[in-house]
């Protein structure tokens, strides 16, 4: 029995219809139509490019005529489809064939198991030789059987890859359906797409040259009009000021008047400031010395005879925004002597004095004015990671201390105050980190400073000036408030 397959030149047009590609789109080197003409007997003719760098006009069509050749070689999509609908036809009749031959095979066991059943009753009633050759014949129709079984074997074999190719062009086929409909439906779009590219390109050409035309026409008079307009435009400003240059000529005199009085005011303000104090001078036995800025001691004297010993009297420093204002108490700062810190510039400094019970007050002038050159030497500090100061312990946990000169280091996240490789106290910006000017008994308040890095533990320490003093002040303040925490002095 012969082997049921496919024929060779079907084979071939499968493997062709697998192996070459599918036609692509044609693809132009620019994204507009080429711009040529046709000349007598369909002659291409070139025009200027404007562009000289890109490919000229003839290259471009020689190209795509030869791409449209090469594509015009190749498989198109229907093509292929076609070719997979023939060859499902073909699979579709040796399956048809195949089950013709499983019929066949199995009217031939039936047949042969007759025929065996008839050998085997003859068999029973021969003997001798007529008998052998009955047997021989059994064997023979045994031997038929056994081979028809082994035909069935590799016909359902060729039965099963018929209907795996059967179902594998058949899914081909609709494949190529469907990708047939799609590129369709993608023409189609594309044409419509440029069709209405084209109408809208068309109907802007036409707008432009109407456009161009009615420009051309009225030219002449519309510029004629617009040089009339501005030239009346001029004339109307050189003449007549509009509403909104009077009301800013007014605007200007009312702020020229309002700054006017606000001097004067600030004026009468002083003077009276001055009267007052020079007629509570008068009465109070006490005054207040020193420069009214950082970097001085502002002491309380006795300016009559009559007036108590002031180390017998009791005193209470204060800070306010203006005389007349709140003031704020300065925790500690109750002795004869204070130096102002970075806090107290544009703030009056008041001090009371309790003698014989009565209260006198002595103000400074002015507000506390700021250090010179304060301001750029904190600057120079702050391109620092680190700035350093050389410092001395005067005092400890409120205990003189006599020590050598230290480090006084202050971080952007710490303080550090170290002699060498020892380290008196090392802490973070934090709540109970305390810092500000002295307020206590020192021998030089301006270059003084009190620091608690935490509980428990203090330090009084003197710098090397009153400008270092002011600048570690404002340095470390900067830091802390970096870090969300606001350092000010004891019950502040």
């Amino acid at each position: 029995m012969t082997k049921v397959c496919p024929k060779p030149e079907e084979k071939r047009m499968c493997e062709e219809a697998v192996v070459e590609p599918i036609s692509a789109d044609v693809s132009f080197a620019s994204n507009q139509f080429p711009s040529y003409k046709l000349g007598p007997n369909d002659q291409i003719v070139d025009e200027p490019e404007e562009n000289e760098k890109g490919p000229s006009v003839k290259d471009v069509v020689d190209k795509e005529t030869g791409d449209l050749s090469d594509q015009h070689k190749r498989l198109s999509v229907r093509d292929l489809a076609c070719k997979f609908d023939k060859n499902l036809a073909s699979a579709a009749k040796l399956v048809d064939e195949a089950k013709l031959n499983e019929v066949t095979s199995l009217e031939g066991h039936v047949m042969l198991k007759k025929l065996r059943d008839a050998l085997e009753f003859m068999r029973g009633r021969m003997d001798g030789r007529n008998k052998e050759e009955v047997e021989k014949a059994i064997s023979m129709v045994e031997a038929l059987a056994v081979k028809l079984t082994q035909n069935e074997g590799g016909l359902i074999q060729e039965k099963f890859e018929v209907k795996k190719l059967a179902n594998f062009l058949k899914q081909a086929s609709e494949d190529a359906k469907k990708l047939v409909n799609q590129e369709n439906s993608f023409a189609c779009a594309e044409i419509e797409s440029a069709r209405a590219l084209v109408l809208r390109l068309g109907g802007t050409f036409e707008e432009q040259e109407l456009c161009s035309k009615a420009s051309r026409a009225l030219g002449p008079n519309v510029e004629k009009l617009v040089e009339e307009v501005q030239e009346a435009r001029r004339i109307k400003r050189m003449h007549k000021p509009t509403k909104v240059m009077g009301m800013q000529h007014e605007l200007h005199d009312l702020k020229s008047q309002i700054q006017e009085k606000s001097v004067y005011s600030v004026k009468l303000q002083r003077e009276i400031a001055i009267i007052k104090r020079a007629e509570g001078s008068k009465s109070c036995p006490y005054a207040l010395d020193g420069a009214q800025s950082l970097g001085s001691c502002l002491r309380i004297r006795a300016s009559s005879d009559s007036a108590l010993d002031i180390s017998k009297c009791s005193i209470q420093w204060y800070r306010a925004a203006s005389e007349s204002s709140r003031r704020e108490a300065i925790s500690g700062a109750n002795q004869a002597v204070y130096a102002p810190e970075p806090f107290d510039v544009g703030r009056v400094i008041q001090a009371d004095i309790v003698s014989n019970g009565q209260k006198f007050t002595v103000t400074t002038d002015g507000p506390i004015n700021t250090a010179a050159g304060l301001q750029s030497r904190v600057e120079s500090f702050l391109r620092k990671s680190n700035s350093e100061f050389t410092v001395i312990i005067s005092q400890m946990n409120g205990q003189d201390h006599a020590s050598r000169s230290h480090v006084f280091t202050v971080g952007k996240v710490r303080i550090k105050l170290s002699r060498g490789w020892i380290t008196k106290a090392r802490e973070i910006y934090s709540n109970s980190m305390q810092l500000c000017g002295v307020r206590c008994n020192a021998n030089v308040p301006a270059k003084s400073l009190f620091w608690q890095p935490r509980k428990g533990l203090t330090f009084l320490l003197t710098f090397e000036s009153e400008q270092e003093r002011n600048a570690a002040i404002v340095l470390s303040r900067k830091y802390a408030y970096d870090c969300n925490v606001t350092l000010v002095g004891p019950e502040d």
